[in-house]
């Protein structure tokens, strides 16, 4: 029989790979929906569709003693679900931490025995690293997540880290690029309509990872031996913020006007706009926490343990994953 997967957040972006490479291992896939939830990339014939409410843990533990009940529970669970922008701040802590632990205690409490439970997190958990030496972030440094963002993603990694006797893993990605992303795109479309937008004047490095590496490596690292352990995960190399532009402008054939918006300008205006929303109690999307993080110098990570352990190396790197990220956006019209 087929070892049993349960995967949250299967409908988003990363979701969407991880059941990829959950099928292509060979488990039988349980993906969590909602009834509104778009499943426009998950078309396999093979995928079991389940509805959890992971916002109470009396309903989700009966309806997990139904699954253990009906064919004795799932083997792995594979916590994807999350969100990276909210209305208010309190949301963050209700899905990204309040989620994770309710899902977790109703797993102890229907004394399910599953062998690995993975947690997705960030590397927002660890805040970025030093700006003067650029020395990257390590699993060992102290985190200090400067966003509500990360400090809902950190309260979520404690809480699975204080359970007992309770096999898990934690996978902290960076920066994560790829077919069907919406984030990336946008800076995408800019540079095919000819403008190159950069914040601040400042040297900023990042890591980046390509979403089919990641998701092999969070279905490879659940299914593996080790336990209890956290990983950041990249690919590895060292990018400078323009080296993506360039990669992007390549593979377009585009000639762009760069522009660089120094960053207190930046700041000045989204400060005002922060305020106006706070008024109705209520966050934008893009505010002084967002630019804080997206603008910070150093998110250079250090992400060999992950790839040593599983005994593997990255597929993709900037250039090979944004040929293959463009070619999808091209092939799905979401640009000429």
């Amino acid at each position: 029989m087929k070892e049993k997967i349960l995967i949250t957040g299967a409908t988003g972006f990363i979701g969407g790979f991880i059941v990829e490479q959950a099928l292509a291992a060979g488990l039988e896939v349980y993906a969590n929906i909602r009834k509104t939830s778009n499943t426009q990339y998950l078309s396999q014939k093979e995928i079991h569709f389940i509805e959890l409410n992971l916002s109470s843990v009396e309903i989700l533990t009966q309806q997990l003693n139904n699954y253990v009940q009906e064919f004795g529970g799932f083997d792995y669970i594979i916590h994807n679900a999350g969100v990276t922008q909210t209305k208010t701040k309190s949301d963050f802590f209700k899905v990204n931490y309040e989620c994770a632990k309710n899902l977790a205690d109703a797993v102890i409490a229907c004394k399910m025995k599953v062998k690995k439970f993975t947690l997705i997190s960030s590397l927002a958990v660890y805040g970025p690293g030093n700006a003067d030496s650029f020395q990257k972030i390590e699993t060992f440094n102290t985190q200090h997540p400067i966003s509500t963002y990360g400090k809902s993603k950190l309260m979520g990694e404690e809480y699975i880290k204080s359970l007992e006797n309770f096999p898990f893993i934690i996978i902290n990605p960076t920066a994560v690029y790829g077919p069907r992303d919406k984030d990336f795109f946008e800076f995408v479309k800019l540079i095919n309509k000819g403008f190159e937008p950069y914040i601040g004047l400042h040297k900023q490095m990042v890591s980046m990872i390509y979403v089919k590496d990641l998701a092999s490596v969070i279905v490879q690292a659940t299914i593996a031996s080790i336990k209890n352990k956290s990983y950041i995960v990249s690919d590895t190399k060292d990018y400078n913020k323009l080296e993506l532009g360039e990669a992007v402008k390549s593979i377009l054939h585009k000639k762009t006007i760069k522009i660089k918006i120094p960053l207190f300008i930046i700041k000045s205006i989204i400060t005002v706009i922060d305020g106006i929303y706070k008024l109705f109690g209520t966050i934008p999307f893009l505010n002084i926490e967002k630019i804080n993080e997206i603008s910070a110098a150093n998110w250079l990570c250090n992400a060999t343990e992950i790839w040593n352990d599983l005994q593997t190396q990255p597929q993709y790197f900037l250039q090979n994953g944004m040929e293959e990220t463009i070619a999808w956006y091209k092939e799905n019209k979401w640009i000429e």
